[in-house]
């Protein structure tokens, strides 16, 4: 099973999943600001890095866990989707691909920390906004990556799209 966590820039959320997935994070923790800025490619990311696919490493399980960020594009993970259905019929794998979106996690304190951040490069206002986000929404992110996995094991599609709504997450955690 391969696991892709994709958001807007693929440098926030997202590696605060793929952290949480192979449990470099404490999931039911407060998180500090130093394990914050410690996760490998939090706000390390530029614009330039939008679609390249990170690995991340692999799971207690084996699966392989990757970070993407897909930018405004609406068909980026159905494009990849497709792609990866073509590779499957012709080389005959029978791995599963599971895409999962963790834009609904993202609160206003990262969209404004990461705006400043990585396209003003001014971090002395951004950074402290991010943490401060990736705080807010530590929680909602584990239970994403609980979510996922859960979904991922009760599938039996070869490629898994999970989009993740707000109120799902909402209502879930507390």
């Amino acid at each position: 099973m391969i696991f892709i966590y994709n958001d807007f820039g693929g440098t926030h959320t997202t590696a605060l999943a793929a952290a949480f997935h192979l449990k470099k994070l404490p999931a039911h923790a407060e998180l500090t600001r130093e394990q914050i800025l410690n996760i490998e490619y939090f706000n390390k990311l530029d614009t330039s890095d939008m679609g390249k696919i990170i690995f991340h490493g692999v799971d207690e399980e084996g699966h392989s866990v990757y970070t993407v960020g897909r930018g405004n594009s609406k068909i980026f993970v159905p494009g990849l989707k497709d792609m990866f259905e073509i590779l499957q019929k012709r080389n005959g794998t029978e791995e599963q691909l599971i895409f999962s979106n963790t834009s609904p996690t993202v609160p206003l304190s990262m969209t404004v920390g990461g705006f400043f951040s990585r396209r003003l490069g001014i971090d002395f206002i951004g950074v402290p906004l991010l943490v401060m986000g990736a705080k807010q929404a530590s929680a909602q992110i584990a239970y994403l990556v609980e979510h996922t996995k859960e979904m991922a094991n009760k599938s039996s599609e070869q490629v898994l799209i999970i989009d993740n709504k707000k109120e799902l997450l909402i209502t879930e955690v507390s």
